[in-house]
């Protein structure tokens, strides 16, 4: 049977796209070392980026962007980012498995687990792609804002993130109706 995993990145960001991988990995071809994305050093997640994407039977991306995030909220942008991955898989999965305990509507059998990253192997690998995708995209915007420290924190809510907020105000891909970004723009 072709599994599926999926998770997303950057639901608690305040600013870029929210981003999921799907991944079908090989089952008679297990990758050692995969495990939540979070949990991994950034030198390591990028070596099994490079091993997934190697290895994998099929995997693609799906997102959501600001605009996106704002018309329908991150829960519903983040289902629409996890469905267009898995419409986007090459190779249809017989099932797929959720990291979180919602799921996107889609045409397959879906499980969802909570902390799927840690106990799933083909959820762990769609966290690591999707987030060293992600971390790319801010990176890259990190060249255009530099500023705003984007390279270091990637749209996440630190403190040098939000005093750059203050001091530089928003910029397109700020999500503005999340209340830190709000309170900023206020404040």
């Amino acid at each position: 049977m072709l599994i599926a995993g999926v998770d997303e990145v950057g639901r608690g960001s305040l600013a870029g796209p929210v981003m999921a991988a799907a991944v079908i990995l090989h089952p008679n071809q297990p990758l050692v070392g995969l495990r939540d994305s979070k949990k991994l050093s950034q030198a390591h997640r990028e070596w099994m980026d490079i091993l997934i994407r190697k290895h994998a039977m099929a995997y693609a991306f799906g997102r959501a962007e600001v605009e996106e995030i704002a018309d329908i909220n991150i829960l519903h942008a983040s289902m629409l980012a996890m469905k267009r991955a898995i419409e986007q898989l090459p190779i249809m999965p017989q099932h797929v498995l959720v990291d979180g305990n919602r799921a996107p509507r889609i045409s397959q059998p879906v499980t969802t687990i909570i902390k799927g990253d840690d106990s799933a192997d083909c959820i762990a690998a769609a966290s690591i792609i999707a987030k060293v995708l992600r971390d790319r995209e801010m990176i890259n915007m990190h060249q255009v804002y530099p500023e705003y420290g984007f390279n270091k924190h990637k749209g996440y809510a630190t403190k040098e993130h939000i005093r750059a907020i203050k001091e530089h105000g928003v910029i397109h891909h700020h999500r503005r109706f999340f209340r830190p970004v709000r309170e900023a723009m206020q404040g």
